[in-house]
């Protein structure tokens, strides 16, 4: 499998999103994520893209895309991530370690800087085509996303 890095500009992509404090628990994220789509179900949207953010230390959000209007409630919000230029690479997990595709971004990304290519690195977000649990496919194709200001 060939793992390589690319400039893309993102959609701006409308999501419902929930996040939390504490440490990283792969079960606590897929019970959000799975919260997060119960929610869309229950009001009938259709749903896009599934997005996994650490914005700030040690905090972490699931989001997933919405195709309809919607409104914000109780504790998970409606919001839209604008479009961006990022650093793109998609791999599988089952294939190549994500560790090394974050370690080989990060290293590729703080080169790029260095030789003045971008300005700034903003957060990583990991994008999946649906739910990566249940489907196999959305799995294999993980995205990983480095907002970049060029």
């Amino acid at each position: 499998m060939v793992v390589d890095f690319k400039w893309k500009k993102s959609p701006a992509y409308r999501v419902a999103s929930l996040s939390w404090k504490g440490p990283w628990n792969e079960r606590r994220i897929r019970t959000e994520f799975g919260r997060v789509a119960k929610w869309a179900r229950a009001r009938g949207l259709r749903t896009g893209r599934w997005i996994f953010r650490e914005p700030g230390t040690r905090t972490w959000e699931v989001s997933i895309e919405l195709r309809g209007p919607a409104r914000s409630e109780g504790p998970i919000r409606v919001r839209t991530f604008p479009a961006c230029s990022v650093a793109s690479v998609v791999f599988d997990p089952d294939v190549v370690s994500p560790a090394v595709v974050y370690h080989g971004v990060s290293d590729w990304l703080r080169w790029r800087k260095r030789d003045k290519t971008i300005r700034s690195i903003g957060a990583y977000r990991e994008l999946y085509d649906r739910d990566p649990w249940r489907d196999a496919r959305a799995w294999s194709r993980t995205e990983v996303q480095v907002v970049v200001r060029r």
